[in-house]
């Protein structure tokens, strides 16, 4: 369906007519004649041709909202497939498509930290057809880890919705003597520097939870950087690697085993995967919260309409039940916001996460 335009002039009054009109008011409804036949156009004539085109515009914008999507919308994720953020993309797309009528196409475009995937949705067309299912590390972290970003998250992108939320938990290797944060800060103290906490590398959102946390805790602990936090797992079970933060599914099977302990979650609320772990408030650390979390954004400049649709659709997505309860289940915390509410979150999530990257003196590698 093609837009339709429409094109309205604003008449002006001049002072003379005006006069003129005061002189030899014109009859109920009618709009008067100036001397020599021209049309005089009265306050009320201008309000209503005015309200046509308000009306005319809203139809116009109405219909482009109707219309879409007309085709496949391709949805990038900036990291390679088979991550848990891939995942999570494809199980939210897949019910999404359903809503809009259309396929969503996964784009897995990976790379320094999810910045490359953001920058190619940064440069497309703002038409609606490519999105980025993006998250704390390109959106909130990026923008202060590397020296020169390709993007503006601020300027070049439209918020859609926050989809949903993942809070960080200290996993502690079995051989620690300790278990709950209060001993793990005694044992840390009497021990400066013999704690190792591992992460996925510098400045990815494990490395930087782990070094809010020692910045608040007031203990040394020494950070060792792996590709992947599954590398991570046999050394924190023979105890070279005592701590590492991660989001719960990865590790609430060896919680359950026993191969591991959960001493705290970076959250206000407790888990109900982990009913008993308490809260960093609960714990006596109210200022080591965090999350990882994956939100949808447009190009900038994508129509107001077609934003409107996206972000109503894919907050009913979020919110059926079934998809509440299997996000639920892999440790999330299903949202659904309104693009201003995500606008000012990721605004917010940059300034926490910039605070600690210059405290810390983490360097992108």
């Amino acid at each position: 369906m093609s837009a339709t335009r429409f094109r309205c002039k604003r008449r002006s009054i001049s002072h003379a007519a005006t006069s003129s009109r005061s002189n030899a008011p014109a009859s109920a409804g009618e709009s008067g004649t100036a001397s020599g036949g021209s049309r005089v156009f009265t306050e009320g004539d201008i309000m209503i041709r005015r309200l046509s085109c308000f009306a005319l515009l809203l139809i116009a914008i109405d219909a482009l909202g109707q219309s879409y999507p007309a085709k496949p919308i391709r949805l990038v994720v900036p990291f390679p497939a088979g991550e848990s953020v891939d995942a999570t993309a494809r199980l939210v797309g897949q019910s999404w498509s359903a809503v809009l009528g259309q396929q969503i196409l996964v784009d897995n475009r990976g790379g320094a930290g999810g910045t490359i995937g953001s920058e190619a949705v940064a440069r497309s067309a703002p038409d609606g057809y490519t999105l980025l299912w993006g998250n704390v590390g390109p959106l909130a972290i990026g923008p202060s880890l590397y020296q020169k970003l390709g993007y503006d998250v601020a300027k070049d992108f439209e918020p859609v919705s926050l989809v949903a939320t993942l809070p960080f938990v200290l996993f502690a290797s079995p051989l620690l003597p300790a278990n709950s944060v209060v001993e793990l800060l005694a044992y840390g103290r009497a021990h400066p520097g013999e704690i190792n906490f591992g992460s996925t590398g510098v400045g990815s959102g494990l490395h930087l939870i782990g070094e809010l946390f020692k910045s608040e805790a007031g203990i040394e602990i020494v950070h060792v950087p792996y590709k992947g936090i599954a590398q991570a797992l046999p050394e924190m079970m023979s105890g070279k690697v005592q701590i590492a933060f991660n989001t719960i599914p990865a590790f609430l099977p060896h919680v359950k085993s026993g191969r591991l302990k959960a001493l705290v979650i970076t959250s206000t609320l407790r888990s109900p995967l982990l009913p008993d772990v308490p809260t960093t408030p609960e714990a006596g650390l109210p200022g080591v919260l965090g999350a990882s979390w994956h939100a949808v954004v447009a190009p900038a400049g994508t129509p107001r309409e077609i934003v409107s649709r996206l972000n109503r659709t894919l907050v009913g997505t979020i919110a059926a039940p079934e998809m509440r309860n299997t996000l639920v289940a892999q440790g999330a915390r299903p949202v659904g916001s309104s693009p201003e509410d995500l606008r000012t979150f990721m605004r917010e999530e940059s300034v926490k996460w910039a605070r600690v990257i210059r405290s810390s003196g983490a360097r992108a590698e």
